[in-house]
């Protein structure tokens, strides 16, 4: 079960585990949807299953309007939004707080832990979207090298906004632990009510991150 949030400009659903949070994982969508995507549900359930304090949230850009993609020219201040949920839920736990986020909201998690290392002790990016479709040469990966924390990357192996082999030559940039989780047959939505990509999500984080 989970609980409406709402709190210094952050909206969103809060899922309490059972006894003290192993981690507090602060969750958020891609560039076309918003807190309710099925993969972020499916995702706040399981990993609050599994002992995290976990808040699911809509970046700045989807309180602004319904619909519609982020502008570039705004992504700085989903960034700040995503600091913002950070320090919410620091006032409810105590636990290691682990950045989350689908395609966008993973980029944008990424991008933050590389500017403020201190912001967070891990990373987990589903669907990171390395670059658009049918342009590997707009890479986004200029960030990558400033990582610090261990990082755990969940793609399908369809997924056209990067290839597992461009994935994995991405991810050497990171200096930082790191673990690439490939999900087989799947796209960007990892359809996660017909993929093991959340569970296997779960597994990777317990070990990448030292859950007990």
């Amino acid at each position: 079960m989970s609980e409406l949030f709402e709190r210094d400009g952050v909206v969103g659903d809060l899922y309490r585990p059972d006894g003290d949070p192993v981690a507090a994982l602060v969750l958020t969508h891609g560039a076309g949807g918003n807190r309710d995507a099925p993969l972020l549900r499916r995702a706040a359930t399981e990993f609050a299953a599994a002992g995290a304090l976990v808040l699911r949230f809509d970046l700045p850009f989807r309180q602004r309007r319904p619909k519609g993609p982020p502008s570039p020219s705004t992504a700085a201040q989903d960034r700040d939004g995503i600091a913002t949920a950070v320090a919410a839920v620091r006032e409810l736990s105590s636990a290691p707080v682990i950045l989350g986020g689908h395609s966008y909201g993973g980029r944008q998690a990424s991008m933050l832990a590389a500017e403020r290392p201190d912001i967070c002790d891990g990373l987990l990016s589903f669907s990171y979207p390395l670059h658009p479709p049918g342009r590997p040469e707009k890479a986004r990966t200029a960030h990558l090298p400033d990582l610090r924390c261990p990082c755990v990357f969940v793609h399908g192996t369809r997924d056209p906004f990067g290839t597992p082999d461009e994935m994995r030559a991405a991810l050497t940039l990171i200096s930082a632990p790191h673990t690439l989780v490939l999900v087989d047959g799947r796209g960007h939505d990892l359809a996660p009510d017909k993929s093991d990509a959340v569970p296997a999500a779960v597994d990777a984080a317990t070990t990448a991150f030292g859950w007990h």
